[in-house]
Order: structure tokens, then C-alpha cells, then sequence
């Protein structure tokens, strides 16, 4: 596996709730069982530069022709055609195209022209994450944590192991519950590490190495369209965040996969219009139908039992077992 060979990632072997009780809960495939369902290691974690940088590297001169450090300030449609009017170092750049492909994230610039951009509350969380060194209490096996804190319902705080000693440490929400309760994300993540009964010891000889960074989280369920008229939207700018845990690389990849295949048959036929792309919709959203029944039904809970139903899902050891066993394994065949 090319991932075993960067040193800037970390092997993980599996998951460790902390429960709002508390009460840990590992779920490591085939730790019990002598017949493993899934191969380790099940996750890689690294920091968003290397793991981008790790992308850019992979992208073939023959095909592409990237051009780093530019802004699109203007997209016009003419005709059949779009024009790009772009900026880089100063220097104006048009480009004309059939076809665009909108992989500019929540803030895309693709979408805020070809769609009229509206956050969806319901189906958007707000984030912060901040890297730090010496965070103790790490599993062996580089387990990813989740914490679902008791005071703070609908939302999780995590830890995810990075290679020399560091860890990706952050904190989201659903943006609709923050916005009801006033809550401050930025406020609540650093209480969370000052203060937290069950996680702030582990912080007290650590070191944040950078400020702060937020940002918007738009998960599937919102329906945004993602295609139209010699235009696609992947990634972020699609909207298809998974609604259950909030991962969004994977889900951003496999549509980038899934547009390529749509794109190739448009090239072939040389035909971009919206009839080419209309599957498309139902392509990247089909793996996510779960995930979105799951969140929907989360999210109608009262507040006050969201704590007591986390505590008594995870804890159940059928439900352990599912997870590890089944739902783990069916995550990871559609994120790799």
C-alpha cells in the first residue's frame, strides 16, 4: 500500500468512542476473531498539506494543466461555452470550455455562479480543528476518537492520531442546534480541552501548534443540485458531506470518480448538456442514503435523550458488533 510508505501518515486500526457516560468503547476489526473482516490498517490520518500535496503530486502533465496560486474572478456562460476570466500574479487568464467541473469546496466559486448558493441549516455543521503535539492517552494501535460530551448534544469532539507525537484535535456541530442554543463553536471547543471531565486531563502537558481554523460542513440531505447544463459540482460543493460522521474526504473522491466516468462518456459523444449529467445526482447520493436516514433520526431526538441514546446504542454489544464487523467494513469498501 503506497499510504504505508509517507511519512507523514499514520496507520490507525480502528475507532474509540468516548461516550457521553464516559465509558470507552474500541472498535477494532478482528481483534476478537481469528477471521478478520476488514484488513488493517483501517484508516490513514494525516495533515490536510500532506495529504493534498500527496494529490498533487499524482496529477499527469499529459492530461491536466494546473495552475497553482490562481483565482477565478469571473465565469460567463456564451453559447454552448463557458469562459473563465482568472487572475494569476497579476497576470489575467481567460479559458474557454464546454464543461466545469466545480471542486472548489463549500465556498465554490463554480457553484455561486451556475446556482443561487443557500446554506441549509438542517443538513450543515460548523467545525474548528487545531493540530497539537503530546496529547496523552493515545491507544497503541492509533485508534481515532470520537467524544460525544454530554453537555453538548448533536455534535463530537475528536483526536485523530498523527505520526510524531501530534494529533488532529477538533470539534462540530450541527450549525441548526448551535444556532438555537447560541453557541459559540470556537467558545465551547477550547472549554471542552480547558475543562471536560473525561479529556482535559489529557491535554494538560500538551501544545497547540497553530490557531484555531473553522469552517461550514455541507452534508448530503440537502439536495443540492450537483449537475446542470455543462456543469458539475463534486466534493463540498456538491453537498454530500457524510451526515453521520462528518467525513468528507472520501465522500468528496468517490464523486470525483463517479463525475470522471459521466465526464468521459460526454467527451466521447462530445455532448455536455444536462441530459448527459441527469444520473449523476443519483449516483453520489445512492451510497449516502443510510447516512441520511440515520441523521435525520438522530436529529429528531429531544436533546435530553441524544446523550442517553448514544449511551445505550454504543454500549450494546450487538450493535458493537454490526459495526465492526459489517457497517466498518461496508464504509471502508466505498471510501477506498
Amino acid at each position: 500500500n503506497e499510504l504505508t510508505q509517507q511519512q507523514y501518515f499514520a496507520a490507525s486500526a480502528g475507532m474509540r468512542f468516548i461516550l457521553p457516560n464516559g465509558k470507552h468503547v474500541e472498535l477494532i476489526p478482528g481483534q476478537n476473531s481469528a477471521n478478520e473482516t476488514v484488513a488493517k490498517p483501517i484508516f490513514y490520518v494525516s495533515k490536510r498539506i500532506n495529504f493534498d500535496n500527496l494529490l498533487v503530486e499524482k496529477i499527469d502533465k499529459n492530461f491536466a494543466d494546473a495552475r497553482f496560486a490562481t483565482r477565478v474572478e469571473k465565469i460567463v456562460r456564451e453559447g454552448d461555452r463557458w469562459r473563465l476570466y482568472a487572475t494569476n500574479k497579476s497576470k489575467q487568464i481567460e479559458i474557454e470550455t464546454p464543461v466545469i467541473v466545480g471542486a472548489d469546496g463549500d465556498h465554490s466559486v463554480v457553484l455561486k455562479h451556475v446556482l443561487e448558493k443557500k446554506i441549509d441549516r438542517n443538513n450543515y455543521a460548523a467545525a474548528i480543528r487545531q493540530y497539537w503535539k503530546g496529547v496523552e492517552g493515545m491507544h497503541k494501535e492509533n485508534l481515532i476518537e470520537i467524544y460525544f460530551p454530554a453537555s453538548l448534544p448533536f455534535s463530537y469532539f475528536w483526536i485523530f492520531p498523527l505520526p510524531n507525537g501530534e494529533a488532529n484535535v477538533g470539534y462540530g456541530m450541527a450549525s441548526y442546534y448551535a444556532a438555537r442554543k447560541n453557541i459559540n463553536i470556537r467558545k465551547a471547543f477550547a472549554e471542552l480541552i480547558e475543562n471536560d471531565a473525561y479529556i482535559s486531563t489529557r491535554f494538560k502537558n500538551a501544545q497547540s501548534l497553530e490557531t484555531a481554523k473553522g469552517w461550514g460542513i455541507p452534508m448530503a440531505g440537502s439536495k443540492r443540485r450537483a449537475y446542470g447544463n455543462g456543469w458539475l459540482l463534486v466534493g463540498d460543493a456538491a453537498s454530500i458531506v457524510s451526515p453521520t460522521s462528518g467525513e468528507g474526504i472520501g465522500t468528496g473522491m468517490f464523486s470525483g470518480f463517479i463525475a470522471a466516468h459521466f465526464l468521459q462518456r460526454a467527451v466521447q459523444q462530445n455532448k455536455y448538456d444536462e441530459k448527459m449529467f441527469t444520473a449523476y445526482q443519483h449516483e453520489i447520493h445512492k451510497r449516502l442514503k443510510q447516512e441520511e436516514l440515520l441523521y435525520r433520526f438522530a436529529n429528531a431526538m429531544p436533546a435530553s435523550i441524544f446523550s442517553v441514546g448514544i449511551n445505550t446504542l454504543l454500549s450494546n454489544r450487538f450493535i458493537q458488533k454490526w459495526c465492526t464487523e459489517k457497517e466498518m467494513k461496508r464504509w471502508i469498501h466505498t471510501a477506498y
